[in-house]
């Protein structure tokens, strides 16, 4: 279930001055390039506790409590899993992913906001690139994007592991001082402003979205990322 909206100190305004350095922008997925309400991730949930009680021997309820704890331990579940019982992430990825896409619809809006944005794009998301590809081409926003780093390019290390970070770092010679990170979840946001990016919290409701949150290392807040961006130039 989605918790309530965090209450902070209202966001400074942002213009597109404010944000002229910046030459690549960084985007989470879930939750951040759709709204929560859409509740896509809980379809993911509910197949992530039928997994881990089939691979456990049991009940929902307890597949529940395991799957939360991962999550919360280790940044996703499949990383717990994998950690503590050797699981193959193609097959959990697999299993999880087999949802309706149907509550997604194209957004033109975000679209045309993107596609306004100087320099380079790139989706930085703990799922997989298939599940990605699907999610975002739902939205009509795939070609948006220069390039997905997703959980396999990131050595199966999800955010805010320190090595996700590096990694897409290297990948696409980003300058971190010139890059933006647009994230639903306060707490990836951390690692990212470590190593000199500007931030943006997308505070959506989204579960879990607050844990951690402080502005030492947010720059920037909106609860609704299409209206930011849009604003940065119109």
């Amino acid at each position: 279930m989605h918790g309530p909206l965090a209450k902070s100190p209202p966001p400074r305004p942002t213009g597109a001055a404010e944000l002229a350095h910046v030459e690549s922008w960084l985007f989470d997925m879930d939750n951040t390039l759709y709204p929560a309400s859409v509740n896509l991730f809980a379809q993911i949930d509910r197949r992530m506790e039928a997994y881990v009680g089939r691979l456990l021997g049991i009940d929902r309820e307890a597949a529940r409590v395991v799957q939360k704890r991962y999550f919360h331990e280790h940044g996703t579940t499949l990383r717990g899993l994998m950690l503590s019982h050797g699981v193959d992430p193609q097959d959990f990825l697999g299993f999880v992913h087999d949802i309706d896409f149907s509550v997604l619809v194209p957004d033109p809006g975000l679209r045309a906001s993107l596609l306004a944005l100087p320099g380079r794009r790139f989706v930085f998301t703990n799922g997989d690139l298939p599940y990605a590809e699907r999610v975002l081409a739902a939205l009509g926003i795939l070609d948006c994007f220069d390039a997905i780093h997703d959980i396999e390019a990131m050595g199966f290390h999800p955010k805010p592991d320190d090595r996700a970070y590096d990694g897409i770092i290297a990948r696409f010679g980003l300058n971190p001082e010139r890059t933006l990170f647009a994230e639903d979840m306060a707490h990836n946001l951390m690692p990212a402003k470590a190593r000199g990016m500007t931030t943006l919290w997308v505070n959506n409701g989204s579960e879990r979205g607050a844990h951690g949150h402080s502005p030492a290392f947010i720059d920037h807040e909106t609860a609704d990322l299409g209206d930011f961006l849009g604003s940065l130039f119109s």
